[in-house]
């Protein structure tokens, strides 16, 4: 893979900085039926900023106690606070782990996170509280994955936010794109043409994951080849989502999300190297450590 010139624009943490100035993030996802994916998230993005604010389903309480004992880097929220963390906190990565729902015809009226948590279907959970956050801070630094992409109204994808859809998910989001008309521009275009259109149309950074990584915001776009078949497993698609909003919250968008494509991608060739494909996403978090150290620290 060629080395692409957004990782020395990487802001390295300075000698004199203190706890938080160098990145806090907060990490929305889990649900009773994907408990573990967020948690990879959590793994890579607890290594790379200072501060890491998880908060997952009321109901799974279990999991938080297991973080209360274990994830010692960060600290569990309940989601009625979420709120007063997104304005703390630098970006807010929202989906990996969250059950979605068909949404074609959702209807709900929403005054508040508590109408949300007296929910009693999760998917309908994830649709309300995805919208619902997305419009009212639209003006925060957002990465969106997994349920909530599914799940979520795409007018209201705020500016500058970075979206990490597999090809299928994208596809799914082209379909609601609203209006006949709109939908019509996307016919006959190849994917990475697709890929551009809709981040322009939407003023996103869209990262479409694959073998070959399709990223553009609009106006640049860059294809970023290497992986693995190992990286088919469950959960690497979780550890890139972590990987994009920790290095979100303290550098450019476009920068964070090119460097956490190709820094991913290198973390699991050098694994494919040692034991060929037989890793998990726990062992992709583990590597990428070691990666940025090779590839920043120079």
């Amino acid at each position: 893979m060629q080395r692409p010139q957004e990782l020395s624009q990487i802001k390295l943490p300075k000698s004199s900085s203190h706890k938080g100035q160098n990145g806090r993030l907060l990490i929305i996802g889990g649900s009773k039926l994907f408990h573990a994916a967020s948690l990879w998230s959590l793994k890579v993005a607890s290594r790379i900023v200072d501060l890491v604010h998880y908060a997952s389903v009321p109901e799974n309480n279990r999991l938080v106690q297991d973080l209360k004992e274990e994830f010692r880097d960060g600290i569990v929220v309940p989601r009625t606070d979420i709120e007063s963390y997104i304005k703390e906190d630098d970006a807010i990565l929202i989906g990996p782990g969250m059950v979605r729902t068909e949404i074609s015809n959702i209807k709900y009226q929403i005054a508040n996170i508590l109408d949300i948590e007296k929910m009693e279907d999760e998917g309908l959970q994830t649709a309300a509280l995805t919208n619902y956050l997305l419009q009212k801070h639209a003006h925060k630094q957002w990465v969106i994955d997994a349920g909530s992409l599914q799940t979520m109204n795409v007018d209201l994808i705020p500016k500058n936010a970075i979206l990490t859809p597999h090809t299928r998910e994208f596809e799914y989001l082209l379909l609601r794109v609203k209006g006949e008309g709109e939908r019509d521009k996307y016919q006959g275009l190849t994917l990475r043409e697709q890929v551009q259109l809709f981040a322009r149309e939407f003023q996103c950074i869209l990262l479409v994951k694959g073998e070959v990584d399709i990223i553009s915001d609009g106006e640049r776009l860059q294809e970023l080849t290497g992986g693995n078949p190992g990286m088919t497993k469950g959960g690497t698609g979780d550890v890139l989502a972590g990987l994009v909003a920790a290095l979100a919250c303290k550098n450019d968008p476009w920068a964070a999300t090119v460097s956490a494509s190709f820094i991913n991608k290198q973390a699991g060739d050098d694994l494919y190297k040692t034991v060929g494909v037989y890793f998990n996403a726990s062992d992709l978090a583990d590597a990428i450590p070691k990666v940025m150290k090779q590839l920043l620290l120079k």
